[in-house]
């Protein structure tokens, strides 16, 4: 194919010698000088072929190879980057679950430990009123014991005075005192059945 296409670009310079006038100045078209511009072309193109092809060539190769691992590599490093992002990121997800379900027990225990608390302090709240509440009617019931027994010797003292008042006559103590003492008790269990 090469040979054709050699002998018809022969076929046609000389043909176009005449034709363009290669004898009116033009060295290139003129058919004796053509052996010696076809060997510095070759010799030119062939050099030039082996410096592109082992010097250009390799360094232009290398460069791209170079450049292909250094971004096979930046993707894979962002690739882990990614894997670990995803782990802190799930991590700091578990620690956030953790410490809400810690803070919700942590809200719950100390609920409950000031529930206890209250309930305990209430139980002793109630127990002292009981206590005072009771202190209370103890005293009320001395009281009323030591009020009717000194209401019975003014009770006493005031009937034997009206009495002699009265009658002018000295009236036994026993026999009023034992009267005062009936109402008495008669009149305090109608109070404390009211």
């Amino acid at each position: 194919m090469r040979n054709i296409w050699l002998a018809i670009c022969i076929a046609f310079t000389s043909n176009t010698n005449k034709a363009f006038g290669s004898e009116a100045g033009m060295p290139q078209l003129n058919p004796e000088f053509w052996a010696a511009q076809i060997f510095w072309l070759i010799i030119t193109f062939t050099s030039l072929y082996l410096i592109i092809w082992k010097i250009f060539l390799p360094r232009i190769t290398f460069s791209l190879e170079n450049r292909k691992s250094k971004i096979v590599n930046d993707l894979d490093e962002a690739q882990k980057l990614k894997e670990k992002a995803e782990d802190k990121l799930k991590e700091y997800n578990e620690i956030m679950e953790k410490s809400k379900k810690d803070a919700k027990k942590i809200i719950e225990d100390s609920k409950k430990q000031l529930d206890s608390d209250i309930r305990n302090k209430k139980k002793i709240f109630d127990e002292e009123i009981e206590k005072e509440i009771l202190s209370a009617e103890k005293e009320i019931k001395e009281l009323k014991k030591s009020s009717i027994s000194s209401i019975n010797n003014i009770a006493n003292e005031t009937t034997s005075e009206i009495i002699k008042k009265i009658i002018n006559i000295e009236v036994n103590k026993s026999s009023v005192s034992a009267i005062v003492n009936e109402v008495s008790k008669k009149e305090v269990g109608k109070n404390y059945d009211n």
